[in-house]
């Protein structure tokens, strides 16, 4: 199965948000989005490419609807006012139907998304540090342990450092994922100082002369400043080494905090400094506009994202399979 079949299958296992939206929008005008039931292509219109769909007028009153079904997938009133524009330009006045809208809605979200659409960097200098942040619970943990062995499968040579030291579970579950990938797992008794766990992982990938060293961080909000010192404090003490790492500063978000992510994207760039995003649980959401929101906010690079907990559930970001996704292209 590809990627993008189980990213459009996962995404809306529990309902197709803007898919469905868009077949209530344009065949019935009297009713709002939420209250209408999917209108499904008549057997003639499936067998000549449907050109018997029903069509509305693309008016202010479309477009209001319009936008607030956006608002509702998690896009952001500024994301989807702006994107609701977009598409009203060349259109307004004229009857639309529901494919030519989903279609027109894809390419404004892949318009958006294709900039930000960058897998994880690799540099010759060796070992990579790569700093994981991201909030308790964001799928963080799982994420490096996936990293580390599709990175292992390709061929390179990888150190996990377990620098959540205050959650026993996070420790076992990234030395799991060590096993099974084959990868070092570097970990402290717990409670111990994270930064220390750092500076000897890092000294032991400069030993083993790794290309990759993936460093686990807590995830604790409730005290900000705490968070910011320990992750200062890291950051201060691998420089020792290494001067220039970390080399990458990927923050983790859960796809189904919807608009919290943006939050956490704020105060997460004044604790460290994020140079990429890993999006994560979309299986577990049905709306995922919040990405889309995300990309048109930041502009930071989205290297990656999780629709489940196998190995392969984890993969680049692809802007087209995505937009095509959320709006319910078809395969």
């Amino acid at each position: 199965m590809s990627f993008f079949k189980k990213l459009k299958d996962r995404m809306f296992r529990s309902s197709d948000k803007i898919g469905e939206g868009l077949e209530a929008l344009v065949a019935d005008p009297g009713t709002t989005p939420e209250a209408t039931p999917e209108a499904k292509p008549g057997l003639i219109s499936r067998l000549i490419g449907r050109s018997d769909e029903p069509r509305r007028l693309l008016d202010d009153a479309m477009l209001e609807s319009l936008e607030e079904l956006l608002i509702t997938a998690d896009m952001g009133v500024d994301t989807a006012t702006r994107v609701t524009a977009n598409i009203a330009e060349g259109r307004f006045g004229k009857r639309i139907s529901t494919s030519e809208l989903r279609d027109a809605l894809a390419s404004e979200i892949a318009r958006i998304m294709a900039p930000v659409a960058r897998p994880l960097p690799l540099y010759p200098q060796k070992p990579q540090v790569v700093l994981v942040v991201g909030v308790n619970g964001s799928g963080k943990t799982t994420t490096i342990g996936k990293l580390a062995a599709q990175f292992k499968a390709a061929g390179k040579s990888v150190v996990i450092a377990a620098g959540d030291t205050f959650r026993a579970a996070a420790v076992e579950q990234l030395q799991v994922w060590g096993t099974r990938a084959g990868v070092p797992v570097l970990t402290a008794p717990e409670g111990s100082d994270p930064a220390s766990l750092a500076f000897d992982a890092l000294t032991k990938a400069q030993a083993d002369g790794a290309d990759l060293l993936l460093i686990d961080t807590a995830g604790r909000l409730q005290n900000r400043q705490d968070l910011m010192e320990e992750l200062s404090k890291i950051v201060r003490v691998i420089r020792k080494k290494d001067p220039t790492a970390p080399h990458n500063t990927i923050l983790v978000l859960d796809a189904t905090t919807g608009q919290n992510a943006i939050n956490q994207v704020e105060i997460f760039r004044k604790i460290a400094d994020v140079s990429g995003l890993v999006m994560t649980k979309l299986d577990g959401t049905a709306k995922g506009g919040v990405l889309v929101a995300l990309a048109d906010k930041f502009g930071l690079p989205i290297h990656a994202i999780g629709i489940g907990e196998q190995i392969d559930d984890l993969a680049p970001f692809d802007p087209d399979d995505f937009a095509r996704a959320l709006v319910g292209q078809p395969d």
